[in-house]
């Protein structure tokens, strides 16, 4: 926003700051990144929004999928193609 009042200017690298609302901004930062992410005030956050940012984190639970089928195979039927 403002001037850099030096003789000697650090090496700062384009990047682009994203705000918590969603608006972003260009800037100047000290490191080579493309996006700078700002985190959400949680003390701004209703207990409903709280809660789902919570669940976001939690680990998802696996589903175990059990097939069990018939087997109809009867071997005898393929005899005839093994040589004896």
């Amino acid at each position: 926003v403002t001037k850099l009042n030096r003789t000697i200017y650090p090496r700062l690298y384009p990047c682009l700051l994203v705000n918590p609302d969603g608006s972003t901004i260009n800037i100047k930062y000290h490191e080579p990144r493309k996006i700078l992410k700002l985190p959400i005030d949680l003390n701004a956050l209703t207990d409903e929004e709280k809660k789902a940012r919570l669940t976001q984190f939690q680990p998802k639970k696996k589903t175990v999928i059990e097939e069990d089928f018939e087997d109809s195979f009867d071997i005898g039927e393929y005899s005839h193609l093994w040589k004896k």
